[in-house]
């Protein structure tokens, strides 16, 4: 199970920077619209999958820490 989330926050996030990276190229092009969505609503989500990503391997990090050691 933990692998499973440590392998889903690293591709949210991979996700989560090229969403962002890709409306940002858009917006500095100088493009308002691209998929039919604001540029700043990608960014918007882009920048929720990088925080859930973050989210996730905080609690991965709080759950080894929880666990009693030998």
């Amino acid at each position: 199970m933990k692998q499973l989330f440590e392998i889903t926050a690293n591709i949210v996030g991979l996700l989560g920077v090229l969403i962002c990276l890709v409306a940002g190229l858009a917006r500095f092009a100088g493009g308002f619209h691209l998929a039919g969505f604001e540029a700043m609503t990608l960014f918007t989500g882009g920048l929720g999958l990088m925080v859930f990503s973050g989210l996730v391997k905080l609690e991965l990090i709080l759950a080894a820490l929880r666990r009693p050691h030998p």
